[in-house]
C-alpha cells in the first residue's frame, strides 16, 4: 500500500488547485447569486483538460486514470461545486458512458466535441415519477424502423440548458420492464426538444438545472448506445462510476470548508488570543481533519479499484455515502467556527454548506447507497 501521490498526480493536483484559486474563486459568490456560470470558464476547463480527463487521447481527452480525476474534482470543489458538477456530469456520466459503450462513430462524433469545452453533455434519467426508482421510466422511445420517436419529460437535469447533447433513457418495450429501456444520444436543437424551467436551487446555484421535454423528437437509430434494451444497464453502470465523482465533490466541499476554518481560527481573536487556542475550536478542527482524511481514503480506494479493473461498486457506494455525510457535517461545523461571519456570503462557508446537501441526494441518495452496500455484502 502506497499513500503517496505520484509526480503525475501531484501535477494534476497543482493544476486543478491553480485553476480553482486563480480562475474560479474571484467570481464564485457572484455566480452563486446570479445563478449563472460563465461559458468562458467552461471553455477554459475544456482547454485545461478537466472536461475529458479519462477520455482517450485519440478522441481529444487526457487519457488519465480515475484517481487523477478525483484529485482534480476535490481541488475544484473546494472553491466552486457548481463548476465541479459540470465537470462531473461531463466526465463520469456522458464521456465515460459513450467511450465505454458507444460505437466508434459515436465516439468520433461526440467525444472530441465534449472534450474541447465547446460543448458539454447532460445525463437524463430522472423523471417526475422516476427518481430513486429508475426502472419506472415513462419517457418513451417508439421504434419506427430507422429512428425512434421520443416523448416524455426529464427533470433535475444538470447542464439542461447549456448542454449540446443529452443521453436520454427511454422505454421502448414496456412489456419487458427495465429490460426494455434504451439510451439515446439526443442533440440540442432537435425539433420537439424543449428546455423547460430552470430550478431555483438551495446549492450549486451557478450550474443550470432544468426540466427537459421531448415531443415527437426524431432520433436516428445510430444514436442508440448498445443493443436494444441496454439502457437501464447502461445507466446503472455509468452511475456506479459517477458516485466516485460525487464522492470526490463532497470531499472537496468538506476540504474547502476546513481550510477556510483553519485559517479563520488562527486569525480571529477572542479574549485576547486566537480562537484556535481554545480547546473547543481545536477539537472541532481535529475532528474535521480526521473525518476528511477518512473520506479521502475511501474515495481514493474506489478510484484505484476502478483503475485496476476490479469490482468497485461497494467501494464507490461507501465513498459517496460517507463523504457526503462528512461534507454536510464539516460545513455545518465550519459555519459554527466562523460564528456570525459564517452566516454571511462573504466568508464562503454558508455557500459550501448549501452546496454540501445535494451530495447526499443526487446520483443516488444516501439511502440508495446503503441498499447498494447491503446488496453487495449479502451476495
Amino acid at each position: 500500500m502506497d499513500f503517496n501521490l505520484s509526480e503525475e498526480h501531484e501535477a494534476v493536483q497543482f493544476a486543478a488547485r491553480d485553476f480553482a484559486q486563480n480562475e474560479l474563486l474571484s467570481g464564485v459568490i457572484e455566480r452563486d447569486n446570479e445563478q449563472k456560470f460563465d461559458p468562458a470558464l467552461i471553455r477554459k476547463m475544456g482547454e485545461l483538460g478537466f472536461l475529458s480527463m479519462m477520455v482517450r487521447p485519440e478522441y481529444g481527452g487526457g487519457g488519465m486514470d480515475t484517481l487523477s480525476y478525483v484529485i482534480a474534482m476535490e481541488e475544484i470543489s473546494k472553491i466552486d461545486a457548481s463548476a465541479s458538477v459540470i465537470m462531473s456530469v461531463n466526465n463520469s456520466l456522458v464521456c465515460w458512458g459513450i467511450q465505454a459503450y458507444g460505437t466508434e462513430e459515436q465516439k468520433k462524433k461526440y467525444l472530441t466535441q465534449l472534450s474541447s469545452g465547446n460543448m458539454i453533455g447532460a445525463f437524463c434519467l430522472s423523471e417526475p415519477e422516476a427518481g430513486s426508482d429508475a426502472t419506472s421510466q415513462h419517457t418513451t422511445a417508439e421504434d419506427k424502423g430507422d429512428h425512434y420517436l421520443l416523448n416524455g419529460t426529464k427533470n433535475w437535469i444538470t447542464n439542461g440548458n447549456s448542454s449540446g447533447v443529452c443521453l436520454v433513457m427511454a422505454q421502448t418495450h414496456p412489456e419487458k420492464a427495465h429490460k426494455g429501456i434504451n439510451v439515446l444520444i439526443v442533440e440540442k436543437g432537435a425539433p420537439g426538444f424543449i428546455v423547460g424551467k430552470k430550478e431555483d436551487k438551495m446549492g450549486i446555484r451557478a450550474s443550470d438545472t432544468h426540466t427537459l421535454m421531448f415531443s415527437d423528437v426524431k432520433v436516428p437509430k445510430e444514436n442508440r448506445i448498445g443493443d436494444d434494451g441496454f439502457g437501464f444497464k447502461f445507466a446503472m453502470n455509468v452511475l456506479n462510476g459517477g458516485r466516485i465523482g460525487i464522492a470526490a465533490q463532497a470531499l472537496g466541499i468538506a476540504s474547502g470548508a476546513f481550510e477556510l476554518s483553519l485559517k479563520y481560527a488562527q486569525e480571529r481573536k477572542t479574549f485576547g488570543k486566537p480562537i484556535s487556542d481554545h480547546q473547543a475550536i481545536q477539537f472541532k478542527l481535529a475532528e474535521m481533519a480526521t473525518k476528511i482524511e477518512a473520506a479521502r481514503l475511501l474515495v481514493y480506494k474506489a478510484a484505484r479499484l476502478k483503475d485496476q479493473g476490479k469490482d468497485y461498486i461497494q467501494a464507490a457506494a461507501m465513498a459517496k455515502l460517507y463523504a457526503s455525510d462528512v461534507a454536510m457535517w464539516v460545513t455545518t461545523e465550519a459555519v459554527q467556527v466562523h460564528g456570525g461571519y459564517g452566516y454571511v456570503k462573504e466568508f464562503h462557508v454558508e455557500r459550501l454548506m448549501r452546496d454540501a446537501k445535494i451530495t447526499q441526494i443526487y446520483e443516488g441518495t444516501s439511502e440508495i447507497q446503503k441498499l447498494v452496500i447491503a446488496r453487495e455484502l449479502l451476495k
